[in-house]
């Protein structure tokens, strides 16, 4: 099992005093020392505006990220594609491709903030089929040796071929997952799958159940295995001061930051987002001795490592990890890196 460094850059916090662009440093930086350290990724997320997070454009972050590392790859986690076009995210994360050496996995999403597609004239409420259209138009554009043409319900043109290529021919291209549909989208793409362990356990009861369902679905749709992945937020605690300090943290995070994002009234909600309104009430209730593996990784290194263990077990293939949740201090975010791959990722080698 693989580990990489994961991000969506939360700074909405009462009474923060860290600017967006100070916090944006901080994250090139951690990406910079996850290389250093031998970590398998860097995802990065974006978001808008300043809704649960500051970083707007991963991809510019992750080519400045790419010029200063050598092996590390270079992930949005996720691209939000019904805010784009998918002709200039094909172009762009090729690009990415061709100027890092072959270093990108992909990966995109719908979002979840309705505050994100308003300014931008993006339709939520419908993002679900804008989505799956633009999702096959940018891997049809990398794919193809020549011109494409395309006639669907969102998008339209004809005889386009983007330069350059990537050079990874398939790119990695993987689906981000909250809910069953989605993952059976994965399946049916062939493409590999990113989901969070509290959503598979509020959604289909753990990791394992939604390991199952994405092989399940790439089997029956005649596509090869591809890999299964899962985000973690992670602190290290070794006392009992330690510990409570690491869960208000977590707690902070979802009350300031996750809630007010997620579509959390049950009239506004669109259809396909109705699972969420379930996942905010919870939230709204959730009181820190309630985090558990499900959600983070608090603890030692033997205790974190413990849980990954199971983790691996249930077939996933690689862990991103979310170290500077919380306003976490930046140099505290790298010393727990720093020791994640001293103390326990050595007991996946």
């Amino acid at each position: 099992m693989k580990f990489g460094y994961f991000t969506l850059s939360d700074n909405g916090y009462r009474d923060n005093t860290r600017s967006a662009n100070r916090f944006v440093a901080d994250i090139v930086a951690e990406a910079i020392h996850a290389d250093r350290l031998g970590m398998h990724s860097a995802w990065i997320g974006e978001h808008h505006f300043s809704t649960l997070g500051v970083l707007s454009c991963p991809d510019l972050a992750l080519a400045w990220i790419a010029a200063r590392t050598e092996n590390i790859r270079l992930a949005p986690a996720v691209t939000v594609l019904p805010l784009h076009h998918p002709i200039r995210v094909a172009e762009q994360w090729a690009s990415l491709d061709l100027l890092s050496g072959g270093r990108v996995d992909f990966a995109a999403g719908r979002g979840y903030d309705r505050r994100e597609y308003e300014p931008l004239g993006a339709d939520f409420d419908d993002n679900q089929a804008v989505f799956e259209e633009g999702f096959e138009i940018v891997r049809r554009l990398w794919d193809a040796d020549g011109p494409i043409s395309h006639n669907g319900t969102h998008y339209e043109f004809e005889n386009i071929e983007i330069t350059p290529k990537p050079v990874q021919r398939p790119l990695p291209a993987y689906v981000a997952s909250f809910s069953k549909p989605s993952i059976e989208l994965a399946g049916r793409l062939g493409c590999g799958l990113i989901v969070a362990p509290f959503a598979a356990a509020l959604t289909f009861g753990g990791l394992r159940q939604v390991v199952d369902l994405h092989g399940e679905t790439l089997a029956r749709h005649g596509k090869p295995k591809t890999r299964t992945m899962c985000s973690y937020f992670i602190h290290f605690a070794d006392t009992p001061d330690q510990e409570a300090a690491a869960r208000a943290r977590q707690i902070r995070y979802y009350r300031e930051c996750v809630i007010p994002a997620f579509p959390g009234d049950p009239e506004t909600a669109p259809p396909s987002y109705r699972y969420f309104v379930d996942m905010v009430a919870r939230l709204r209730n959730v009181q820190p001795e309630d985090l558990s593996a499900n959600s983070v990784l608090i603890g030692s290194a033997a205790r974190i490592a413990d849980i990954l263990k199971g983790v691996r077990d249930a077939g996933i293939d690689e862990v991103i990890l979310y170290f500077n949740v919380g306003l976490k201090p930046h140099g505290q975010v790298l010393d727990e890196m720093s020791r994640f791959m001293a103390e326990v990722a050595p007991a996946f080698a």
